[in-house]
């Protein structure tokens, strides 16, 4: 899988999905907002709304900020595999992207471990 950029900022946002031991990993890096919010929902969701793998790790190690935008995209991703039988984790959130994760409570929804190696062994 390849590394997806907003063509207009390339230096502000990446994400890189690719599947590891049949979990999805996606790596993101910068900022999430509104502008690059269906990039991120692209990378976690297949084109049909189906999922690949039905077993993802968001690694949000990179990223430096996050507004109420990604919120949605984490939500319908986590509902998705959820009727797969699946799971979605967000590993490696920054102090201030976790704050945002536990004010909205998506921290209570969706399993958010503090590395990808954790998120893949839970």
């Amino acid at each position: 899988m390849s590394n997806i950029q907003k063509e207009d900022r390339p230096d502000r946002f990446s994400v890189k999905p690719e599947v590891v031991d049949d979990v999805l990993v996606v790596t993101v890096q910068g900022e999430i907002d509104h502008a690059v919010k269906d990039l991120l929902s692209q990378a976690l969701l297949s084109e049909d709304g189906t999922v690949p793998p039905p077993q993802i790790v968001a690694d949000l190690s990179g990223v430096t900020f996050m507004d109420s935008s990604s919120i949605n995209v984490f939500i319908t991703a986590h509902q998705r595999v959820s009727n797969a039988q699946g799971w979605l984790r967000i590993a490696g959130a920054q102090k201030s992207v976790m704050r945002l994760l536990q004010l909205v409570g998506i921290d209570q929804i969706i399993d958010c471990p503090p590395t990808v190696e954790q998120a893949l062994n839970t």
